[in-house]
């Protein structure tokens, strides 16, 4: 039978916890802001004044050292794999709504520890406290997003992240175009300052929004549980499905603490949560695995190395078309495809699009058919990874794990992601760098073979999860319901919980009838 048809209304209906998970998954937009602006910057004279060195023979007469360049984009990942140790301890005694607050203040230290950094090893300081922040951000946003979002819009709710990110890329490419000609240190501490909009904005959100109602719940806070709950849906159910939901999530949590061996991290390796964790992990690595992080840090220094001109416009070029792949890719997931889907069209046009590239780089290096393929291709890979796969990478990888190991699991895993995007990071000067290896656009090939086994994983392992509760997957996974059996399995937690709200409906109405006549 599965869930009611009632609680199945779309964002219309929901338009209040549509805005509030909006809201939430703009966490991300300082990530965005973030690595666009540094990226940006290892091509900023007044930037490079600082940090780099002079050299005539260079285009634009300044460079940076190998090391440096490392140090610099991978940091922020080193920071966001020491911030994930925190977060599960933080997580084990404060709600989500505390963990975007200790986020902030996070957040705070690290921009202003970058804007008076005067050596590469201040710098770096910064960038990590920027990583950590992004990690106490990317768990609770994301978890809270799920969590509160009805079934029908939790997909698009928390792939809104892949917007936001977006949204700040685009906005610290136009900061740094306009601060780039500056021939001094506020080339790049404008752009710095800049992010300490985000946190700030952050900080006052929190204060007028409820408390995950699945955390509250978990917390034996039940009253509070039912008001956020109430909060969050709005006018959106009727009693009679609002009651439903309710019960559904005290018999979810009732059955997780059941059938919880201990409180330990090691519950996500343990029975049937090792299946949820490989999956969530493989989710989450996935965004590694795509290449994305190559054009996150070194996007416009990879196309003034393949010969591009005007590399700050075409970045920002590039960031809108990203935007325009997202809108897509969220109005398929809304209307059209399953997660699965769509995570298998993005995974597979991702291939293509760095297969194309390398092989361009590799038949006819450093012409100039070779910089327009590898331009035609970054636009193609923008759209299809983006809005396809990237986007889905966010809901999948906190909805497929239980409300009780939530954090544990999606920290574990953001962990995971974050160290291969450090190897990444740090690993892709030397191919990329003229220095070093200088094998250009032909470092792509690296990623073409990794987005097509993450393909053949996906299609092999990865189920489908459109219009479940968190309650039915979990049910699904408990069963151990096989991969493709996942859309066509009849649960029963959502019947069995439609039946009890309505005898306590019913019970409810007899007791006031009783009073009445009593009276």
């Amino acid at each position: 039978m599965g869930i009611s048809n009632q609680r199945n209304n779309g964002i219309k209906e929901n338009w209040k916890c549509a805005l509030i998970c909006l809201g939430m998954a703009f966490a991300c937009a300082q990530y965005g802001f973030d690595v666009s602006a540094i990226g940006t910057f290892q091509t900023m004279p007044g930037f490079l004044m600082t940090f780099g060195y002079s050299d005539p023979a260079l285009k634009g007469g300044w460079g940076i050292s190998t090391t440096d360049q490392q140090l610099v984009a991978s940091f922020l990942n080193v920071g966001t794999m020491i911030g994930v140790l925190f977060v599960v301890p933080f997580g084990r005694y404060f709600g989500r709504r505390h963990g975007i607050w200790m986020g902030t203040v996070i957040a705070f230290a690290g921009c202003a520890t970058q804007i008076v950094a005067t050596s590469i090893a201040s710098l770096c300081v910064g960038r990590a406290l920027m990583g950590a922040s992004n990690a106490f951000f990317i768990t609770f946003s994301n978890a809270y997003i799920v969590e509160c979002a009805p079934p029908r819009l939790r997909a698009i709710c928390s792939a809104a992240f892949a917007v936001t990110i977006n949204i700040g890329t685009i906005l610290g490419a136009v900061v740094d175009e306009r601060t780039s000609h500056i021939m001094n240190r506020l080339s790049y501490q404008i752009p710095l300052a800049c992010l300490f909009i985000f946190p700030t904005l952050l900080s006052i959100f929190i204060f007028f929004i409820p408390e995950s109602p699945r955390w509250l719940m978990l917390r034996g806070r039940r009253e509070e549980a039912e008001r956020s709950l109430a909060y969050l849906r709005g006018d959106s159910l009727e009693p009679e499905f609002l009651q439903e939901e309710l019960v559904e999530i005290i018999r979810g949590v009732e059955d997780e603490k059941s059938g919880a061996s201990s409180s330990s991290i090691v519950d996500i390796f343990r029975g049937t949560n090792r299946r949820r964790t490989m999956l969530c992990v493989a989710v989450a690595l996935s965004r590694a695995s795509s290449g994305v992080w190559v054009f996150l840090s070194y996007g416009t220094y990879f196309y003034q190395q393949a010969g591009v001109d005007d590399v700050f416009k075409i970045g920002i070029y590039s960031m809108t078309v990203q935007l325009v792949g997202v809108g897509a890719g969220l109005y398929c997931a809304y209307q059209v495809w399953g997660r699965r889907t769509m995570l298998l069209i993005g995974t597979g046009a991702a291939a293509i699009s760095m297969a194309g590239p390398a092989l361009g780089a590799t038949i006819a290096p450093e012409t100039p058919e070779a910089a327009k393929a590898f331009l035609a291709f970054n636009f193609f890979y923008v759209i299809m990874y983006s809005g396809f796969a990237g986007s889905m990478t966010w809901p999948v990888s906190a909805e497929v794990v239980s409300s009780r190991l939530r954090v544990a699991t999606l920290s574990f895993a953001t962990g995971v992601d974050y160290f291969f995007a450090w190897l990444t990071s740090f690993c892709s000067p030397y191919f990329i760098n003229p220095t070093a290896l200088n094998w250009g656009a032909k470092y792509c090939w690296i990623w073409a073979a990794s987005n097509a086994l993450t393909f053949v994983f996906f299609w092999l392992f990865l189920p489908d999860m459109k219009g479940r509760s968190l309650e039915e997957i979990d049910e699904l996974f408990e069963k151990r319901v096989p991969t493709r059996d996942f859309l066509t399995f009849e649960c029963q937690s959502s019947s069995q919980a439609h039946d009890i709200a309505l005898r306590k409906m019913e019970e409810a109405k007899g007791t006031a009838h009783h009073v009445e006549r009593d009276v």
